[in-house]
């Protein structure tokens, strides 16, 4: 049996698959915001509960809204901001007595996504987390992609390719830059647009909705998102070339997406573009799967010398 654990700013949720990957049993609690031991004490009891439950000892993974500082070893750039500067992966392992996996939550997603989800068999896949923030995730041969520095995937925090004029400098970013794709891409990037064309205040979801209606301003805002969503994902195909992009995220709904962002896309070369885009399978759900999949042999997180 996999736990996995995704801990998120309002609920740690917890999951308990099969080896077919079937959900067995899950688990959703309040996070406790501001307290680091408390965060640690609420994790070990999901991971207890499931167990208890389904009468058997699982290995566990985590999802988070950040990664391991390959420099500490502490957990860096969570917007759990408790979080950070942490020894997370330490303290947890001592609390469930077994070792523990810990991944960013946009590679969990991925992860999931390419294990037994829409890009599942693939050999490279690019997760895209479109939501109050834009996240990104790289698998490749089912295995998550971190990278020296821990920043494969942190797709959202490049500029956005080939800026058009009214575009530069571009929103500021929380991470200290200006006019990162995040800042275009995200929820409240969409939001912000659609205002600045006279639309007023509407979240994407709403503007989505009034483009469906045929609200002009709400169409020419998310033709712009599309645009730009293209250019962004063009700079991925370039770099990285995977053979499947899967969306996740609250704009992932947006369905149009999927139909007029593939023809957008301008890698270089001439040849038509063979990259799937694709939506995520599991929904909200592939983070919390994806930090399940984490251990692949279940068994060896048993063997935990503490």
């Amino acid at each position: 049996m996999r736990i996995g654990i995704d801990v998120g700013g309002t609920k740690i949720e917890g999951i308990a698959l099969g080896d077919r990957g079937q959900e067995l049993g899950r688990l959703r609690v309040p996070t406790p915001r501001g307290d680091y031991d408390g965060t640690v004490s609420t994790i070990a009891a999901v991971v207890a509960t499931l167990e208890r439950d389904l009468l058997q000892q699982g290995s566990v993974g985590l999802g988070i809204p950040g990664a391991i500082s390959p420099a500490t070893g502490s957990i860096k750039n969570a917007n759990s901001t408790w979080l950070n500067g942490k020894p997370l992966r330490q303290d947890l392992e001592r609390a469930v007595c077994r070792p523990v996996r810990l991944a960013n939550d946009a590679n969990c997603f991925a992860l999931s996504e390419a294990v037994d989800g829409a890009a599942a068999g693939a050999e490279v896949v690019f997760g895209v987390i479109l939501g109050t923030g834009c996240g990104g995730g790289i698998v490749v041969a089912g295995r998550v992609l971190t990278g020296p520095n821990a920043l494969a995937g942190e797709w959202g925090h490049n500029p956005l390719p080939q800026p058009l004029d009214d575009e530069r400098p571009g929103a500021s970013c929380y991470c200290g830059r200006f006019g990162c794709i995040e800042t275009f891409l995200s929820g409240p990037g969409l939001a912000r647009d659609y205002a600045r064309l006279g639309g007023g205040a509407a979240d994407a979801i709403e503007i989505a909705s009034r483009a469906e209606q045929g609200d002009p301003t709400a169409v020419a805002a998310l033709e712009r998102y599309e645009d730009r969503l293209a250019r962004a994902l063009t700079g991925v195909v370039n770099f990285l070339d995977p053979d499947v992009i899967v969306l996740g995220g609250g704009l992932s709904n947006i369905g149009r997406l999927y139909v007029n962002v593939p023809p957008r896309l301008r890698p270089f070369g001439n040849d038509p573009v063979r990259t799937r885009i694709t939506k995520a399978a599991f929904g909200d759900s592939s983070g919390v799967r994806g930090a399940a999949w984490l251990w692949e042999g279940a068994e060896e997180s048993l063997k935990y010398e503490g």
